[in-house]
Parts: C-alpha cells; structure tokens; sequence
C-alpha cells in the first residue's frame, strides 16, 4: 500500500521483473477488503504515512481480524529513526524498510519471510 502512484508504479515493474506479483492500494481500508477477499496474498508492503487511516492503524485492523491476521506485514516508511522501526514492529509487522526503497534492503527481506 502506498498513496504515490509514482512509488508503486516503480515497485511494481522492479517486483515484477524480480517474478513477484503485485496488488495496489492507495487507501488502507481497500487494501483490508483486498486481503479479506484474496487469500493469495502472501505479504503486504504497508506504507505507514497514508491519509485516512495510517499504517499503524491499518496493521491493527489486520492484526486484529482473524482471516487475515496473520499475513506478513513489511513496513515502508521515510522516518527512519531506530525509534520509529521499532515503532512498526510493535504494532505487529514483521520487518520495515525506509523510503526511498532500496530494491536489495526490500528483496533480502521479502526472503526472510518464506
């Protein structure tokens, strides 16, 4: 999830070329009904800096509905403080990666996860 097209844009063709395939949202509350409605999905990319609903929030409702609640969640966000990593993962993702991505960073932990 991200609210740049231009981001997930460049994520997708990058994912993509590396065999990953990929579903968008720019809204968290239509990335919740997504992953409630594909079982396939086997890792959200969350960015935590969203109008609406943040990504905190958005982990929490994920966290918190039992169909979807243990999905891997990878949190992207620009604050980059060891305050704020430690931030995402107590809300209950998995990893975190700091904008602007770097493909290798995202890549080594996408592995981490299967």
């Amino acid at each position: 999830m991200d609210d740049d097209p231009r981001n997930i844009f460049a994520l997708k063709l990058t994912l993509k070329s590396r065999g990953y395939q990929m579903e968008s949202c720019t809204m968290a509350q239509e990335a919740i009904q997504l992953l409630q409605e594909d079982d396939e999905i086997g890792v959200v990319l969350m960015d935590m800096m969203m109008p609406e609903m943040d990504g905190y929030e958005a982990i929490k409702v994920i966290r918190s509905t039992p169909s979807i609640s243990q999905v891997p969640i990878i949190a992207v966000t620009a604050q980059a403080m060891q305050e704020d990593r430690q931030k995402c993962l107590d809300v209950g993702a998995q990893d975190y990666v700091k904008k602007p991505i770097d493909v290798d960073v995202l890549l080594t932990a996408l592995e981490k996860l299967h």
